[in-house]
This record gives structure tokens, C-alpha cells and sequence, in this order.
């Protein structure tokens, strides 16, 4: 693996020599002594990281040159992270440079050990940021399938069957838990057909009461029961020459599975009341969480009804099945939530958080997921999202046993809340931060990482 690159800017040769020394071991050091030097390293050379002495003609008391050079390499590639190395009289040049787009600053003398702790946060930081760039480049360009995400081998197959069924008028019968998106690929199915141009109707089987179910679906003539004053159109008029989506299926009464049969044996419905077969000409495709096998054994599914319907049958895999597409979903919802209010600025997720969310179980598949990112990107106080954040761990983890925060979980609750204050009210000045906890830079850095705090 290539080592990242650094550039380092001093006009005194023994710091250069000193910082190439050291740091050669874990990056690729490239120097300058002067301004006109880094320029041209930063036209000819790539590299991630810059250390960058603010004052480089200290007999002019040009103590703008650092500066000049950062804004350089930052319009050249502002996704290089910049530390700026300070004297004891620049420290307001040092915080102009912050609010220029340097990562952090540090004061002369130089000491390696803590120089070594910022640069590696700088290149965590850099690699969250790649890591979140180019999950949306990829979700731009070949990740995205209609209104589906997904790049996983068991997302591709249900991808590949919808493109096979689409342009025929089978009926189709998607099954899979809760959240796993058995609506979208009934969508999907319906836009890629030849009757894509007219109406999908969504009928929801186990929210409408089972009394009023038969007039959504077939309609009434006026007068057919108390309180029909008007004739109505039921979903299923309603929708002709489109498709119907009936969703839990497997909630439908017996007697209404009956009427839909009729239907998809004959294409006529009457409607309550009615006497007058209406003809219809419209597809079918259902939807259930339920074993419908177990239904018919018990009595509560037709079996017939069951073959009619599963012409096609897709299972929908649950996220925990779908790898990669966990971090792929995080983030298309992300940017869903970062369009939808650009003022704020979230760059992605923590690495900690990324691990926590590959290694849950998603009971909630891709609704629970849509959730939770809404959660944290509404709660997020700074650049990247932690776990505590989308609901996992911190001051949202509790005791299985109590219900109450251990001892421990409440210590790291307390820090957590010291340093994103600290933070706040340095305005993410990392080294006044440390002195306000009356900590050390590198102990800080450390307290940061452990709880993913950006």
C-alpha cells in the first residue's frame, strides 16, 4: 500500500531535515524551504497532507507567505488537510489559517510524538472524507435502480427478476419482512411495464377494516348499505389498464379472497350493491410479511388464491443479508436529508459508526435504516455522524438487564458531553479545547476517537 503523502514548508533547514527524519517512516515526505518551492510542488506533485510554517520571511515581516501557500493548495485540491506550524507571536495568523480551511495548527517547538497525533487524525479524517465521496459518486452512477440502492449479489438478482418480469402482465407476488422494500419493487415492476404511463394504486390489506375493504376495492352503488348516499368507484376501476399493489395480502378476509380470485380468473368485478359486471383490464401484484403457506394450513389462506397470485414470486432479502449495501443506503439517505436542508453541514459517518452499523442486525431493514439517519442527521452537532447519533451506543446505550446507564456508560456520557462542549465553545479549536478540559492535546485526540466525535 502506498504511504499518503506529506508536504512540509520550512524555511529553517534543521526543521526540515528534523521532520523529514522523523516522519519518512509512515509517509512519503516531500519539502520546501520557500514559497516559491512549495508552488511548485503542489502544481507537480500529489499529496494528502501539508505542514506549513506560517512565517517563511521573518526579516521582510512577511508573515502572510504560509497562508498564501495553504490558500494555494487549497483551491488547488481542498481535500488536502493542512497543519500550520506556528511561532509564540503568530497566533492570530494561526486562527485566520483555521478559518482559511487549515485543519489544525501547532506551536514551535516542534515535538514529534504530538505532531504524529495530528497528522494521524488529519489522514482519518482525509479517509472518512474519500470514503464518504465516493459512496455518492457511486450512488450517481451505477448503484441505484429506479428508487432502489443496492450493489449486493442478493439485491442484483431481485434487480435482474424485475427487468425480466416487467414487460410481461404476470401476476407477481413479492414476499419479505417489514421495511425491506416490497413497495418499491412493486413500483419498479409497474414503471418499467408497457403500463408504466397509468395508474399504480396502492391498496393496504391489513390497515383498512375488513367491513369497509370490499367498497375500497370493488366500490358501491348508491343505497347498497347505510350511509352510501353516492355511488363510489372502488381501487380497482380506479386503476384500470395500470396495476394494483395489494399489500399484506395475507390479512385479506376469506371472503374477499374469494372476490379477488373471481377477479383474476374472469377480469369482472361488481360493485357492493351492484348488479352489473364491470370488465377491467389491470395487473395484480401482492405483498406480504406472512407465511402464506402456514395461512393455508391453518385455514386462513386460500391455496388456490396463493398459485393465482405467485405466477412471479420475489423474496426480498433483509438488509442483514445485503452487505455492502448497508453503507450504501446510509449514505443515499444522507444526501437525501443533506438536499432536503443544505444549511447544514454533514460530511458522513464516523469509522466507528460505520463498523456498528455493518455489524447490526437491522430488525427494521430499510425503514429502520432511513430512520435512524434522519434521527442523526436532525441531532448531528458536528461534521460526521457518531453512533450515539443514529440511536447505538453513548448517551443512547442502556443497560439490557435495568434499563439504566452502567457506571461506565454513564462516565463516557459525561465525556462525551465535556468534549462536544469544549469543542463548541472553542470553536473546534483543538488545542484550546485540551487546555479548557485540562487535558493534554494527544490525550484529547485520543478521547475523540474512541467516541467518534468529528
Amino acid at each position: 500500500m502506498a504511504k499518503t503523502k506529506i508536504l512540509i514548508v520550512d524555511d529553517d533547514e534543521g526543521i526540515l531535515k528534523q521532520l523529514k527524519w522523523a516522519l519518512e517512516g509512515d509517509y512519503g515526505v516531500l519539502t520546501a524551504s520557500n514559497k516559491p518551492e512549495a508552488l511548485k510542488v503542489i502544481r507537480e506533485q500529489k499529496f494528502e497532507l501539508a505542514a506549513l510554517d506560517i512565517n517563511l520571511d521573518p526579516l521582510n515581516k512577511n508573515r502572510k507567505e504560509g497562508i498564501e501557500i495553504l490558500e494555494e493548495i487549497k483551491n488547488n485540491d481542498p481535500f488536502i488537510k493542512v497543519i500550520m506550524i506556528t511561532g509564540n507571536d503568530t497566533k492570530d495568523i494561526a486562527l485566520e489559517s483555521i478559518n482559511k480551511g487549515a485543519f489544525d495548527y501547532y506551536s514551535k517547538p516542534v515535538k514529534i510524538e504530538e505532531l504524529k497525533v495530528i497528522l494521524k487524525r488529519a489522514v482519518y479524517l482525509r479517509e472518512l472524507e474519500e470514503e464518504n465521496r465516493r459512496l455518492s459518486e457511486q450512488l450517481q452512477n451505477k448503484f441505484k435502480f429506479e428508487d432502489m440502492i443496492g450493489s449486493s449479489p442478493a439485491i442484483k438478482e431481485v434487480f435482474k427478476l424485475i427487468r425480466r418480469v416487467a414487460p410481461t402482465d404476470a401476476a407477481v407476488l413479492i414476499t419479505g419482512e417489514s421495511g425491506t422494500g416490497k413497495e418499491l419493487v412493486a413500483k419498479a415492476i409497474h414503471y418499467l411495464s408497457p403500463r408504466g404511463k397509468h395508474p399504480f394504486v396502492v391498496i393496504n390489506c391489513g390497515a383498512i377494516p375488513e367491513n369497509l375493504l370490499e367498497s375500497e376495492l370493488f366500490g358501491h352503488e348508491k343505497g347498497a348499505f347505510t350511509d352510501a348516499h353516492i355511488k363510489r368507484i372502488g381501487k380497482l376501476e380506479i386503476a384500470d389498464t395500470g396495476t394494483v399493489f395489494l399489500d399484506e395480502i395475507g390479512e385479506m378476509s376469506l371472503g374477499l379472497q374469494v372476490k379477488i380470485l373471481r377477479f383474476l380468473q374472469e377480469h369482472v368485478i361488481e360493485r357492493v350493491g351492484g348488479n352489473n359486471p364491470i370488465e377491467l383490464n389491470l395487473r395484480i401484484i401482492a405483498a406480504t410479511n406472512s407465511d402464506l403457506k402456514k395461512k393455508i394450513k391453518q385455514g386462513l389462506f386460500r391455496e388456490d388464491l396463493y398459485y393465482r397470485l405467485s405466477v412471479i414470486n420475489f423474496q426480498i432479502p433483509p438488509l442483514r443479508e445485503r452487505g455492502e449495501d448497508v453503507l450504501l443506503l446510509a449514505a443515499y439517505f444522507l444526501n437525501k436529508y443533506r438536499e432536503e436542508s443544505p444549511v447544514k453541514s454533514i460530511k458522513g459517518f464516523t469509522k466507528e459508526c460505520k463498523d456498528l452499523m455493518n455489524s447490526y442486525s437491522w430488525p427494521g431493514n430499510v425503514r429502520e435504516m432511513e430512520n435512524r439517519v434522519r434521527r442523526a442527521f436532525i441531532l448531528a452537532e458536528n461534521s460526521f455522524i457518531i453512533s450515539s447519533e443514529l440511536g447505538f451506543g453513548g448517551g443512547d446505550r442502556e443497560d439490557s438487564n435495568s434499563g439504566k446507564l452502567s457506571l461506565k456508560e454513564a462516565r463516557e456520557n459525561m465525556e462525551i458531553q465535556l468534549i462536544k462542549k469544549a469543542l463548541d465553545e472553542s470553536k473546534e479549536n483543538v488545542s484550546l479545547a485540551a487546555k479548557m478540559l485540562g487535558v493534554t492535546r494527544p490525550t484529547l485526540y485520543d478521547l475523540m476517537k474512541k467516541y467518534g466525535i468529528g
